[in-house]
């Protein structure tokens, strides 16, 4: 835990402490951004207090005396209920504004975690709470070079692994192979573990036609299909480096099986890049010309290019989300759909921008990339983007 660190950013938000709260391991963003040991068992109620000048204060339960002995600062034990609720109190004394794992209105439920009796019994203390999302942002979601360099390496063999499996598909048809979708997948699965890879359980994405008009489309034994001449193909794979602190890589590429993607396809397809350059280039702009830029306004940039051509109604999920150790990591979202995303881009956040027009009985199309930003505020797109459909010769 980075005690000192964590201090500055409370004085600079005008905030007079966080607040860090878990009972029966309800809250995993605590247990990573304070270096404790999420997968040991907790059956009793802890908190630990950090205020913006001073020393942290520890609160376990006489059960669990122990729980939090490796963090600094002075330590206080409980047992009854109303020592537990005395105890608050008196940490808090003097505090007004804390920040806790809440979300008002529910807005970002990613960092909701507190119960809302817990946040009512705080309050009841007259304090005030904040929602404590820009600062897990900011010791979670921030990336650093080590990490950033892990998400390189690790998008130049999933776009590698992204050319084969759509080789793949063309080597079979030319040989008169039957290859179905999740034959494909089990293809994609294999060469990312033979490339130190994994997807943490979670496969990638291998649709044809209809089938990713479904965005989360599971390929299986008993609902794949054989591709053939005239399929639209969709290929969603993400993974990271087989190794501690690596950084995902998340990206959809479509193609077509032949020479002459219908025009259909073909004008979702365009009006979802256009889309995607559009997110970039407010991105660009706002870095460029040191303004702030929310995760909600990056997704309006982007939605709007795809109402005002007429498929609004078929873009049915967020622009992007954030990227880190997990693939839906824990910094800002590219949202104003699902969720209304006030989080602030800022240096060393990783998220995918991934435009969809999803078309029910007919057809799909998703266009996904990754976004760095550096310590500097460049704006780095991390790896090739797509632009054409992949025509795959038969």
């Amino acid at each position: 835990m980075r005690l000192e660190d964590i201090q500055k950013a409370l004085q600079s938000a005008q905030l007079d402490g966080w607040l860090f709260y878990d009972f029966h391991n309800r809250d995993p963003i605590a247990y990573r951004v304070l270096g404790l040991d999420y997968g040991k068992f907790t059956s009793r109620r802890w908190f630990y207090f950090i205020p913006a000048r001073g020393e942290p204060v520890k609160l376990a339960h006489k059960v669990e005396p122990g729980k939090l002995d490796s963090l600094p600062g002075t330590k206080r034990l409980y047992l009854s209920w109303r020592e537990l609720h005395q105890n608050l109190a008196e940490i808090l004394k003097g505090t007004r504004r804390l920040a806790m794992q809440i979300s008002p209105l529910a807005a970002i439920p990613y960092v909701s975690t507190v119960d809302a009796g817990t946040a009512e019994l705080v309050r009841g203390f007259g304090v005030e709470l904040c929602s404590s999302a820009e600062l897990v942002q900011a010791f979670e979601a921030v990336i650093d070079e080590a990490g950033y360099r892990s998400h390189r390496e690790a998008g130049e063999k999933i776009h590698r692994i992204k050319d084969q499996a759509f080789a793949r598909i063309g080597e079979a048809l030319k040989k008169g192979q039957k290859l179905t979708e999740v034959e494909l997948q089990r293809f994609i699965l294999r060469r990312f573990k033979e490339e130190g890879l994994t997807c943490m359980g979670e496969n990638p994405i291998v649709g044809i036609n209809d089938h990713p008009a479904d965005p989360h489309f599971e390929p299986t034994e008993q609902n794949s299909r054989p591709f053939a001449r005239g399929d639209k193909v969709l290929i969603d794979l993400w993974a990271k480096l087989e190794r501690p602190g690596a950084i995902f890589y998340d990206i959809t590429w479509c193609g077509f099986i032949g020479k002459s993607p219908p025009a259909r396809y073909q004008q979702i397809f365009r009006l979802a890049c256009q889309a995607r350059r559009a997110a970039v280039a407010l991105v660009r702009e706002r870095f460029r010309d040191k303004k702030s830029c929310c995760g909600w306004e990056v997704d309006d940039a982007c939605r709007k290019v795809i109402q005002d051509g007429g498929f609004g109604e078929f873009f049915i999920h967020r622009t992007g989300h954030s990227i880190g150790e997990a693939v839906h990591g824990n910094g800002v979202n590219i949202d104003n759909l699902e969720t209304r995303d006030e989080r602030r881009l800022v240096p060393g956040v990783c998220f995918s921008i991934e435009p969809g027009i999803y078309l029910p009985g007919e057809m799909a199309v998703r266009t996904e990339i990754d976004v760095f930003i550096t310590a500097a505020g460049e704006v780095e797109v991390t790896g090739p983007e797509q632009e054409e459909l992949i025509l795959i010769e038969a």
